[in-house]
């Protein structure tokens, strides 16, 4: 399993590797600018995001030192593990704003919920690489997969943490139209996602996430309240111009009228000091570094190489589709964080581990199955 192969290093996707490291450079210059202080320097947030990502490199060199068909093997043991961490940090983890979704390690404090994305997205590679007869999933042969789903998104909820739930529908979804599925089983599932959205409005969501969507018809209607996050981030992304204001002088992020400003809200910050050119560059690097992950989707040797890299893809990509959504005022702010650019270690460390599942899929695409 440990065996080293020189084709390893020849396949390896070193074109990947330079887009990871421009956005995530990118991604350390905005932090320090949007925690910079003249009087302290740089932030402790731009400090332990930077020891984040030499921790998360080193994780990456782990991954890939193994073959990722383990994973086969791993992909219970995995979910079990990520459930018992979501039921500790609801029970007994640490509460932040009326949200219960930190376990406290003491010299870090860990997100489950950030966790589980990776974690279903290996479970779902895992299954409909295990059960694909090529003849389309019927809704019977659903049922897994929704339950695999079902558990950690209702624990995610509980905490509550509606964006992050909504993720793994989104990665369910994604992965689950990727794979073949019969029509019938199509048009019954978007019928029984139609029927439950009246109950998720009237039961589930919180008074203050219906708010949050309501604000986002017209968020003048609380400007000071829930409506305040939206127009402050719009204020700051249509005063950046064409060119920005330059790299440290955005006024929105440092006379504190942008809130959020390392974590939800980072973009903004970015869009401001670069304006449109600098934005559209950020933009062109993200979804060319998504681009190369469905290369690696299409160049794997199997169909759970494919899964998986297509599952990371996806999360990707609705992460950053959600995040700059919400900053834009397109949709309703959910505390969706933009990989690479908001602040977070769980955040970061299940990127980076994704990335690192990526880097093994492409390097090992030259094997046959029985290797």
């Amino acid at each position: 399993m440990f065996r080293f192969d020189r084709r390893l290093l020849l396949n390896f996707d070193w074109t990947l590797l330079v887009t990871v490291l421009i956005v995530a450079a990118m991604g350390l210059a905005n932090l320090y600018s949007a925690t910079y202080s003249a009087e302290a320097g740089p932030s402790s947030y731009f400090l332990k995001q930077f020891y984040f990502y030499v921790f998360g490199s080193g994780l990456i060199l782990l991954i890939i030192s193994v073959d990722y068909r383990v994973l086969l093997t791993l992909n219970y043991p995995i979910y079990i593990i990520t459930v018992v961490l979501l039921c500790i940090a609801l029970f007994f983890g640490d509460s932040v704003g009326n949200t219960q979704r930190w376990i406290d390690l003491g010299f870090f404090r860990l997100q489950p919920s950030e966790l589980a994305k990776l974690a279903l997205i290996i479970n779902l590679a895992s299954y409909y690489y295990r059960k694909d007869t090529g003849k389309g999933y019927t809704l019977k042969e659903l049922i897994a997969p929704i339950l695999l789903t079902g558990l950690p998104f209702l624990l995610i909820l509980k905490q509550p943490d509606l964006g992050t739930a909504l993720m793994l529908g989104a990665i369910f979804v994604s992965m689950t139209l990727f794979v073949k599925l019969k029509v019938r089983t199509i048009v019954t599932m978007a019928s029984a996602i139609i029927c439950l959205m009246p109950i998720g409005w009237f039961y589930i969501l919180k008074p203050y996430q219906k708010q949050r969507i309501l604000t986002l018809f017209n968020p003048e209607l609380d400007p000071h309240g829930s409506g305040y996050h939206i127009i402050q981030s719009k204020i700051a992304v249509g005063s950046g111009l064409m060119f920005g204001k330059g790299y440290l002088q955005g006024t929105q992020v440092h006379l504190k009228f942008l809130p959020e400003k390392h974590t939800d809200f980072a973009f903004s910050v970015w869009a401001e000091e670069w304006g449109f050119i600098g934005s559209l560059f950020f933009l062109a690097c993200y979804f060319f570094l998504i681009l190369l992950a469905l290369k690696a989707a299409g160049s794997a040797r199997d169909k759970f190489g494919v899964l998986l890299c297509f599952g990371i893809a996806s999360l990707l990509f609705w992460q950053a589709f959600i995040n700059l959504g919400m900053l834009l005022g397109l949709l309703p702010v959910v505390g969706m964080p933009l990989p690479f650019f908001s602040y977070g270690g769980s955040s970061l460390i299940t990127t980076l581990l994704g990335l690192g599942i990526i880097f093994n899929v492409g390097m090992r695409r030259y094997m046959t199955s029985n290797q």
